[in-house]
């Protein structure tokens, strides 16, 4: 048995710049598509809030008799969301932007910051028809 001394064992300076070399490389590839996944999923998170918007809005027209073009506040369409919900509570986006009063027929749009954070992952066509 030829065991090597005590001070020959262990991993080298050079093997160990190689294992974080590789483990940086593999981290540049993967963040930018973390990233991206992320803002798209915050883009979807947006759209699915229009689209509760505008059934809460049509909700709220015909259980109050509203005609179309009649102006709806904030605290009358969050009425018709799930309680509890983010939407519900504060009637923002989530990036903080506010929804504001809608009108009875007409499709709500998204926040033009919120446009404009999200617009390199989700372009017009995304947003149809509740685009800018």
């Amino acid at each position: 048995m030829n065991t090597p001394p005590l001070s020959q064992k262990g991993f080298t300076l050079v093997e160990i710049m190689i294992v974080v070399a590789i483990i940086a490389l593999l981290a540049a590839i993967a963040v930018p598509g973390f990233l991206r996944a992320r803002k798209r999923s915050q883009a979807s998170r947006i759209l699915t809030d229009l689209r509760l918007i505008d059934s809460a809005l049509d909700q709220y027209a015909i259980e109050n008799n509203k005609k179309s073009n009649a102006p709806v506040g904030v605290a009358d369409w969050t009425a018709y969301i799930k309680k509890g919900s983010p939407l519900y509570n504060t009637g923002n986006s989530i990036f903080g932007t506010a929804y504001g009063p809608q009108t009875v027929d007409q499709l709500p749009q998204v926040p033009s910051s919120d446009y404009g954070v999200l617009s390199d992952v989700a372009g017009t066509g995304f947003w149809s028809p509740y685009g800018p």
